[in-house]
């Protein structure tokens, strides 16, 4: 079995959402890593020097191929990454190897046999 890692960088308010529609898409899981900070095209603004940034949440999924778009999907629309600028992002990665997944595989097996 092959997986693909999603990454998706998010604000905090949506975390909640994005990770419920991953897993209703197939994921088994996800890590959640908190306050992760950065910049899009536009600069965050200011306010006498503090800096004005939206909090954002870091989710990390190890999904098996098959189902990796569909996932990957489904957490850009719950998120609106593509209607409104800034939301956040998410992409998808090739992992080579993987190990402490075998209940996952368990379950995913069956799923994956009807993908293909």
């Amino acid at each position: 079995m092959h997986f693909k890692l999603i990454i998706a960088l998010i604000e905090d308010s949506k975390t909640y959402e994005v990770v419920e529609a991953a897993r209703k898409a197939g994921a088994t899981g996800s890590t959640v890593i908190n306050q992760a900070r950065g910049e899009g095209v536009e600069k965050n603004k200011t306010f006498f020097g503090l800096s004005l940034e939206i909090q954002r949440d870091m989710v990390l999924l190890l999904v098996e191929e098959h189902l990796s778009r569909s996932i990957l999907e489904s957490i850009a629309e719950v998120g609106e990454f593509d209607e409104k600028p800034g939301t956040g992002i998410a992409f998808q990665i090739d992992v080579e190897d993987a190990v402490g997944v075998s209940h996952q595989i368990e379950e995913l097996t069956s799923v994956v046999e009807d993908e293909l």
